[in-house]
């Protein structure tokens, strides 16, 4: 499960408890962080805390000022600087060297809009986003925290009194989509500053498993626990139902050429052939090598299975492009030494993941260069 369903999730228990929460949100990292900006945690009035914004490093203090923003009722972002060698709140030597600000919300269930109920809209989508938290680096200003999101198309969700302000952070949402990145803004309203994360969201993938054997069911395991929506679909009702599947999974018993119909595509499905059974297998490859948008193919099995279906493609009149073979990964999965079914599991989200992510799939410790690609987090200034 995502973490932010997590959150929703605590959130939901809390109230039915009558118990108020906090939203603490990491809005810009300036340096190196182990969390980057859109990280959230929610804490609760006893100090149960779900999610996380460090590594655990911070999360003692902001057990604190979380509660101090609760008694206050009012949003407070606080600064945490990772580089200070001498700062005893944080911890010396954390080895992140970075600046991070937080900002905590507490959460008026009176208000229609507030922090939770936004997040709770964003986490049934299945659209890009982009979600915009208001901020100001002068703490002496008012925090107006998570206000707004935008679709594609313009405003979804949310109000703002500045007009002048709203087409502003529309324009630069419209960049945020362009580019799939989040952006930092700092909008100078008659002279005075007001700062903005523009987050970028991104649903999660959905992994459509083709076959419903053992090997599916742990690939289903591993896909909900990374947050994925889960599609579990075969030909056989004894083996694709509801009991031998984790309850957040997708099952459809279908007939090879039919698979398609119950499924909703985009760039972020994924498909993966484990049937098992080569004509079923044949039969859903033939269904999907036209579809561009589908990023990933995998076909469990040796190459010379996947060698054999060209040849059966071929004789059909079925000659498939070069980019089409492109996004067919056959054998599927890393090389990682894999032999058990969980180890050949691990290798195929690993896959995935790369494809979906651009990654490399090479060791970090041969990368050159920082850990991850280093995102500009420069505040972009705009005078309105």
């Amino acid at each position: 499960m995502r973490e932010l369903d997590l959150i929703i999730d605590a959130f939901e228990q809390a109230h039915a408890n009558e118990i108020e929460c906090v939203l603490a949100t990491v809005v810009h990292v300036e340096g190196s962080s182990y969390r980057k900006a859109g990280a959230r945690m929610l804490v609760d009035e006893y100090g149960q805390m779900t999610g996380a914004i460090s590594g655990g490093c911070l999360e003692g203090d902001a057990l604190r000022k979380a509660l101090h923003a609760l008694h206050k009722s009012e949003n407070k972002l606080v600064t945490y600087d990772t580089s200070d060698e001498n700062d005893a709140v944080i911890g010396a030597q954390l080895g992140c060297n970075g600046v991070i600000q937080v900002l905590f919300e507490p959460i008026d269930i009176e208000r229609e809009l507030n922090p939770i109920a936004i997040l709770k809209q964003i986490a049934s989508s299945e659209r890009k986003l982009v979600i915009a938290s208001l901020f100001n680096l002068d703490k002496s200003k008012p925090q107006l925290g998570t206000q707004l999101v935008f679709d594609e198309r313009g405003l979804k969700i949310g109000s703002l009194a500045n007009e002048q302000l709203i087409n502003k952070l529309k324009q630069d949402a419209a960049l945020v989509f362009n580019q799939q990145h989040d952006h930092f803004g700092e909008y100078m309203i008659a002279l005075e500053a007001q700062h903005a994360f523009l987050e970028f969201y991104n649903p999660p993938p959905t992994i459509v498993l083709v076959g419903a054997g053992n090997d599916a069911q742990i690939l289903a395991q591993m896909g909900d626990q990374l947050g994925w929506n889960v599609v579990v679909t075969d030909g056989r009702p004894t083996h694709a139902n509801a009991q031998r599947f984790v309850s957040s999974c997708q099952i459809v018993v279908s007939k090879p050429e039919h698979v398609l119909e119950n499924i909703q595509l985009n760039e972020r499905t994924v498909f993966v052939l484990i049937s098992h059974n080569y004509q079923y297998d044949l039969a859903v490859l033939k269904l999907l090598l036209p579809l561009s948008e589908i990023p990933y193919i995998g076909l469990l099995g040796p190459r010379k299975k996947f060698n054999r279906m060209l040849d059966d493609l071929s004789t059909e009149g079925i000659i498939p492009t070069e980019e089409q073979l492109a996004r067919v990964y056959a054998p599927i999965g890393l090389n990682l030494g894999a032999e058990t079914p969980a180890e050949i599991g691990l290798s195929i989200l690993a896959e995935i993941q790369m494809v979906l992510s651009g990654g490399s799939g090479i060791a970090l410790r041969d990368k050159q260069g920082p850990i991850h690609d280093k995102a500009n987090t420069n505040f972009k200034v705009t005078t309105l």
